[in-house]
Parts: C-alpha cells; structure tokens; sequence
C-alpha cells in the first residue's frame, strides 16, 4: 500500500484553521482603533496654584498697598482726618461740651472737651486747636466755678457761677461756628492751657 505524501504547510499546521472569511458571519467591518482619549493638560506647577489647591500649605493673603492719600499714619496707627472731617470734629468739640455744661449745670462741660481732645489730638492740626480751645474754655470756666462755690456763702459766687457758664455758652458757640466755617480761633479771655 502507497502513502500519498502530505503537502507541507507552511507556517500552518494542518489542524490550524485557515483565515478564510465565514458567508454566514456578519460582515465584518474593520476593527477601529482604540478611542484615544482627549489629553489633559498637566496641573500647573505649585507655585501656580491657588493657594486652596495647594495641600497642607497655605499662601499668606497679601493686599496691594492702596492710592496714596496725603493723609500719614500718626505714632499710634491713626490716619489724619481730610479736612471736612476735621471741620465736623472742630465743631463737635465745642458742641458736645456745650451741650454736657447746659445738661449738667456747668459740671459736665469739661469731660466732653477732655474726651474730644484726647481722641482727635493727633488727627490734624485744625481739630487738634480747636478741640485745645474748648478745653481751654472748660478749664477756666471749672476755675471761676471753683472759686464761685465759695463765694455763693456771701451769695456773690451765684453771680460769678451764671457769668462763668454765660462767657462759656457764648465762647463754645462762636467756636462751634468758626470751626464750622473752617476758620482758625483763638477764644479771647481764655489762657491758653492747652496748646
């Protein structure tokens, strides 16, 4: 008996199916490429980031120094007040104790002044005399007061007690008006105490 020689294959073994297409299998359409997705662009570097972004730092909010205005800081980090404001306080440091000498019969008068004076000293050199001026108005008005008590045994103290509030009533509202206008004054009879 004869053997028919095998026909070699090359590079295909006979149990290895051959790479025809199947009629019944769907057509077959050409396998596409896997989708790439769309490249995300590194984050920024660190020193970019916000400072929320950024984990276990935390960037020091650093303001942008402001207009130049030509009010300075004074010793104690208060701004010199623009001149309408310092105009407004002139004003009030005549009215307020005014006001305190009218409602306390004259006894009041002096801590409104010292107040003022104290607060709005340093804020411009307009506040700063007229503020001195009413303080200088309470002062000497507390020392007529004082020697007037003595005085009310021989009842000439009620006398020089209602001239000493009178001369001060009047003196606080001309300095009330002068400030208000933006005028330097000086409060005649009045020795200047405070500068």
């Amino acid at each position: 008996m004869t053997t028919t020689p095998q026909p070699e294959f090359q590079g295909q073994t006979p149990q290895d199916p051959v790479d025809r297409p199947d009629p019944l299998a769907a057509p077959h359409e050409p396998s596409a490429a896997p989708q790439s997705h769309e490249q995300v662009p590194p984050p920024p570097p660190a020193s970019e980031q916000p400072a929320y972004q950024q984990a276990g730092y935390q960037q020091p909010s650093y303001q942008q120094p402001g207009p130049a205005y030509p009010a300075q800081a004074t010793a104690y980090g208060q701004q010199v007040l623009d001149p309408a404001q310092q105009r407004q306080w002139g004003m009030l440091s005549h009215l307020i104790p005014l006001i305190a000498m009218v409602l306390s019969a004259g006894l009041l008068g002096f801590v409104g002044s010292l107040i003022i004076y104290v607060m709005y000293k340093d804020r411009g050199a307009f506040v700063r005399q007229h503020a001195a001026n009413s303080l200088n108005i309470q002062i000497m008005t507390g020392i007529v007061l004082l020697i007037s008590f003595p005085l009310m045994l021989v009842l000439v103290g009620f006398v020089t007690y209602f001239i000493a509030l009178a001369i001060a009533f009047v003196l606080h509202i001309i300095g009330a008006l002068r400030a208000n206008e933006g005028q330097q004054w000086n409060p005649p009879l009045t020795p200047s105490f405070v500068k």
